[in-house]
């Protein structure tokens, strides 16, 4: 390749560059020109008030109790709520609920309520931790129970923790009435207090049954979790 050759390449190569650089520039100058425009003509932010606020201002305070305030929730999404007086009232509604669904194989992962039913000799559960693909049911405990949202919350710390929200198609929640709190964050908080620095490696906010729009458009329930779930609310 000859000299004259090298400097053509050489030339078409610069020629190349500082066309890149020119248009890279006008860009540039045409995005300046749209910073200074937006800058000089900014909208305001809607409502900066709203930021202000705190945030206990946002939701309207409400009358009723904590416990009913859950109840109503948690019915209007699509859960079944039971109130016990006492653990004999629960006792009572397990049984007929297992009754009158013809449930043959219901799991509980709560010792102390197993231990409840068996001394009451009401062998209608198994324990947990017998592996049964195919349950009716399965009972469980919580951390909390969120009154706002109507949800609850389970954490992987429990028995359970992590299957008896998707795998089994009918829940049982039992929660008492000092583990209702108002909202998300004070869920939150109470799960801090309790484990320290040991937190759950899995929190799980459920809120109704198992839902999806994904077919058609049309709502289907208990798709990928329990169709139906209880929780039974007891006096403490």
């Amino acid at each position: 390749m000859g000299f004259s050759h090298r400097f053509f390449i050489f030339a078409a190569r610069n020629t190349s560059i500082m066309s890149t650089l020119k248009t890279s520039k006008s860009k540039e100058n045409i995005l300046s020109k749209i910073r200074k425009s937006l800058n000089k003509d900014q909208i305001d932010m809607p409502y900066p008030e709203v930021e202000q606020r705190a945030k206990e201002e946002i939701y309207a305070p409400d009358s009723n109790s904590l416990e009913e305030i859950f109840a109503e929730n948690f019915n209007q999404l699509g859960g079944k709520f039971v109130f016990c007086e006492d653990e004999t009232a629960l006792l009572n509604n397990i049984v007929k609920l297992h009754e009158n669904l013809g449930w043959k194989h219901m799991l509980c992962s709560e010792k102390e309520l197993l231990t409840l039913l068996n001394n009451n000799q009401l062998n209608i559960a198994e324990s947990s931790e017998v592996e049964i693909e195919h349950a009716d049911a399965c009972i469980t405990g919580c951390e909390t129970v969120v009154a706002r949202t109507g949800s609850v919350i389970l954490s992987s710390k429990q028995n359970m923790g992590r299957t008896s929200s998707i795998y089994y198609p009918v829940h049982i929640i039992v929660a008492y009435t000092d583990q209702v709190v108002n909202d998300i964050k004070d869920a939150i908080n109470h799960i801090q207090k309790k484990y320290g620095d040991n937190i759950p490696s899995m929190i799980n906010l459920n809120t109704g049954p198992s839902r999806t729009a994904d077919i058609e458009k049309t709502l289907v329930v208990g798709v990928h979790g329990p169709g139906e779930v209880f929780c039974f609310l007891v006096n403490r």
